[in-house]
């Protein structure tokens, strides 16, 4: 799937598993849905070393990063039928950086979901705290099928634009 390398076991997002939870994959990001989003499509781009700021993150792929959360972006926009969006990167604890791993968080905005358009974030730390009522957490069973929704769909995204560009996969 992707250039993943586990360097530590202390960090969420190094952890084994993560590659399995991961909807897309493009060179050394993954994408992942959030455990407790805060709109429907709330959704991470991570290097899958682990890297702790974007200023960290190699200039070579800076821009591989960006363009892998761009092509994401469009398909959370195909899949829930929207428009609009907000990308946040919180870069170390004094910009609110809760997780010590580069993290790019996608929010999907709808007209009016939130009563104002900045509302979504404060909600980013209530995320942090388990069973808060303004973010609950997905059951493993819903996390699940969201993945597996969300992998189909990025990968007839994909399947599509190559068709487009003539290119075919095997």
């Amino acid at each position: 799937m992707s250039e993943v390398t586990n360097t530590t076991g202390t960090c969420p997002f190094c952890r084994p598993d993560i590659q399995k939870n991961a909807f897309a994959a493009s060179g050394s990001f993954l994408a992942l849905y959030n455990k407790s989003p805060i709109l429907p499509g709330h959704t991470l781009i991570i290097p899958g070393l682990h890297i702790e700021s974007l200023r960290s993150l190699p200039d070579d792929q800076i821009s591989d990063f960006f363009r892998f959360a761009r092509e994401v972006t469009e398909t959370l926009l195909s899949y829930f039928h929207a428009d609009a969006f907000d990308w946040s990167i919180q870069d170390n604890t004094a910009a609110g950086q809760t997780v010590p791993h580069l993290h790019l968080h996608i929010i999907v905005r709808h007209p009016a979901d939130l009563p104002a358009p900045g509302d979504w974030y404060p909600l980013l730390d209530a995320g942090e705290k388990k069973g808060s009522e303004d973010r609950p957490q997905l059951s493993a069973n819903d996390y699940k099928k969201i993945t597996e929704r969300l992998r189909s769909a990025y990968n007839l995204r994909r399947e599509i634009s190559d068709i487009r560009l003539g290119n075919f996969r095997k």
